[in-house]
């Protein structure tokens, strides 16, 4: 009996170890080129659209612009608005997203409640971010009388939530089923459990979510035409219009003065830059999480 199985497992290894039949090998190549065009053919668009920008915009950039307003020809009070209202909607969006996905990950499985929640924010990730603007304009801006970086700031914040709690949930949700119930079994409670272990441990995930929402709410255009509008000089406070960066090039893009439109070349590689910034800092925190 040993004999046989001794010979079936030879059988086995050789079978493993033999090269792979010609038709394979063939098919195989040739998939491999066809996804290697295919991505080259994605980043064509890609590349050639970083190409313009800084070929356009890599002559204007100067060291004073980024101190100076855009009345001055800088874009120093463009890059501040966009810096506060993206705080603005980090301070309502964080808090709120992280809470909701951990219910919905940890104490929602078989609530109703929980379901309708996924559901809208499955949703709210679709809504096209215009939409988003004109309900801040409704409720904010309409409201107070204003435009203002408030206004801003809470637009932001209906665009970074969905993502915060879908994200938050799938992290929370990878980590395994074993590390609650050790817990648990060393008398852990379920609310010991969820923020000492379960939170602690999907850090880095949540993490990530964060910092994608902030990239894409301070690429955002629309929804800050309808709040917090738009100010050439620096802003006088939090309830008056704010300049910011995708605004600053939405309105200046078809300026007939050369330098205005140069302006709008420059200020590109700055937001580019930033946001680039952002999903790298990002992707640093998924390489950490997958070291440890």
């Amino acid at each position: 009996m040993s004999g046989y199985i001794q010979s079936e497992t030879d059988e086995l290894a050789t079978e493993l170890c033999s090269p792979l039949p010609t038709e394979r090998v063939i098919f195989t190549y040739t998939m491999n080129a066809i996804a290697f065009g295919f991505t080259v053919l994605a980043l064509i668009p890609l590349l050639s659209i970083l190409w313009e920008i800084f070929v356009r915009g890599i002559s204007g950039l100067k060291s004073e612009m980024f101190v100076k307003a855009v009345i001055d020809n800088g874009f120093g009070n463009a890059i501040l608005g966009t810096i506060i209202m993206v705080v603005i909607g980090a301070i309502l969006s964080i808090p709120t997203g992280i809470m909701t996905g951990i219910f919905l990950a940890e104490f929602g499985q078989t609530n109703s409640i929980a379901s309708v929640v996924r559901f809208i924010s499955s949703i709210l990730t679709g809504v096209p971010s215009i939409v988003v603007g004109v309900f801040a304009y409704g409720v904010i801006v309409l409201v107070t009388k204003g435009f203002s970086a408030i206004a801003g700031g809470f637009a932001l914040a209906v665009i970074m939530l969905p993502v915060i709690i879908l994200t938050t949930e799938e992290s929370l949700k990878l980590i395994p089923t074993s590390q609650r119930l050790a817990s648990a079994a060393l008398g852990g409670t379920r609310f010991q459990t969820t923020l000492r272990i379960v939170v602690t441990a999907a850090i880095p995930g949540i993490t990530t979510g964060i910092l994608l929402a902030v990239a894409r709410a301070a690429g955002e255009t629309a929804p800050l035409i309808f709040t917090a509008l738009f100010s050439l000089d620096w802003s006088e406070g939090l309830l008056s219009p704010t300049a910011s960066l995708p605004v600053l090039i939405f309105n200046l893009y078809n300026d007939p003065d050369p330098q205005k439109n140069q302006l709008v070349w420059t200020t590109s590689i700055v937001l580019l830059g930033l946001i680039l910034c952002v999903n790298i800092l990002s992707r640093l925190v998924i390489k950490q999480r997958k070291l440890k």
